[in-house]
């Protein structure tokens, strides 16, 4: 059977990182759909690589924080799957998530990359459905799931979790890390997805939970603003384009 490899970047976020991996392996068959962990720890002093250590988790442990997307390259690089996830430290998934998101990247015509629904996401991957208790999550995934959903065709897809093909990973490399330590380098890679007839499916049957930007939200409110602001300018440099067209 073909495996997914499940990259999850991370920086002092252990709790976390231990809450995503708990779910992983709580709601993913691995015989229904193999897969392989890779933790990229960008410098963690938390106990991180200790911790991936004992649970048999295999890592990449970088001496310093690189960002997000050299820590997602290094990962790719390493990832041994036929199909490839970059995963946030701080999503929760839900029973069948990786199942249902294969079955689009394998059921849609001409599709290269899928991602889900979520509770904190920007565009139109954002799904309000109300809980209150991650008991209450689960129960709406469910629920969600029971839907059936029909997948759609979107032009841009956030990358807190993002599933697509080695093919496409083959052609088009890794991220960009001119725009580390993060932020629209997934508008890039959906865009230099797009320019070579990869089809994006935004996955309406497969709901997650997403804390939402977590490792940002430590830093200052002004700094991360204009953090933003500078890599939109990259990407407008870039692509001769503004990237609110893609949302």
């Amino acid at each position: 059977m073909k495996m997914t490899s499940i990259i999850i970047p991370t920086s002092n976020g252990l709790t976390m990182l231990q809450q995503a991996i708990g779910a992983i392996r709580t709601y993913t068959s691995p015989h229904e759909t193999p897969y392989e962990l890779i933790v990229v720890d960008n410098g963690s002093t938390d106990g991180t690589p200790d911790w991936c250590a004992r649970e048999g988790v295999k890592l990449i442990a970088l001496p310093a924080n690189e960002g997000f997307p050299a820590a997602c390259n290094r990962g790719l690089r390493l990832a041994k799957g036929d199909y490839l996830l970059l995963l946030n430290n701080d999503v929760t998934v839900s029973e069948g998530w990786l199942s249902g998101m294969l079955n689009v990247l394998n059921g849609m015509e001409g599709a290269g990359m899928v991602g889900p629904v979520s509770n904190y996401v920007s565009g139109r991957q954002l799904a309000t459905y109300p809980f209150s208790t991650m008991d209450e999550f689960h129960q709406t995934a469910a629920y969600v799931r029971s839907l059936q959903l029909e997948a759609e065709p979107i032009a841009r897809l956030v990358g807190f979790c993002l599933l697509f093909k080695r093919e496409l990973y083959a052609a088009i490399g890794g991220l960009d890390e001119r725009f580390s330590p993060g932020h629209y380098e997934d508008d890039d890679y959906c865009l230099r997805a797009r320019m070579l007839g990869f089809g994006l499916y935004m996955c309406r049957s497969v709901f997650v939970h997403h804390q939402g930007s977590a490792s940002f939200k430590r830093g200052e409110a002004a700094a991360l603003a204009q953090l933003i602001e500078r890599n939109r300018g990259l990407f407008i440099e870039k692509w001769q384009v503004d990237p609110a067209q893609f949302m």
